[in-house]
């Protein structure tokens, strides 16, 4: 069965969270995203006031997801199981978050770190003007067309 990506429902947030815990890079438990303040409460209010996630399914089961700052014009996260890696599925999430930031902003913004993959992924997409944040993160921007 194809990948289908679909806006994010409140029901998809354990699945969100499965998948984010899962990743082989830039890895995060459960309670280091708590105390960043990123809960499974504040992602279910965040999906509830506005349309800034997207999932990725396979069979019904998600295996990826996207997530946006809306207000801030910023890519939140993109992130695929390691599993269902190199098949498009990010690519198809990030293009999704970008269709929502671009109607609303001009310029659309992400933070990532310098020497990772995703790094080397967003720059496959587009995402350029590249600005060192420190601790070895840097900027990435992107325009809309």
């Amino acid at each position: 069965m194809p990948i289908q990506i679909r806006l994010a429902r409140p029901s998809d947030v354990g699945d969100i969270f499965r998948v984010r815990t899962s990743v082989n890079e830039n890895v995060l438990s459960v309670t280091e995203m708590a105390d960043m303040g990123i809960t499974e409460a504040s992602v279910t209010d965040m999906i509830r006031s506005a349309p800034c996630a997207w999932v990725a399914c396979e069979n019904a089961q998600v295996v990826g997801f996207s997530m946006i700052d809306s207000n801030e014009g910023s890519l939140f996260a993109a992130f695929v199981l390691p599993s269902h890696e190199g098949k498009g599925i990010g690519k198809k999430l990030v293009q999704a978050a970008e269709e929502v930031l671009f109607s609303k902003h001009a310029l659309a913004w992400l933070e990532t770190a310098e020497t990772s993959r995703a790094a080397g992924f967003y720059r496959h997409l587009g995402w350029g003007h590249e600005r060192d944040v420190g601790e070895g993160d840097i900027r990435l921007e992107k325009r809309r067309l």
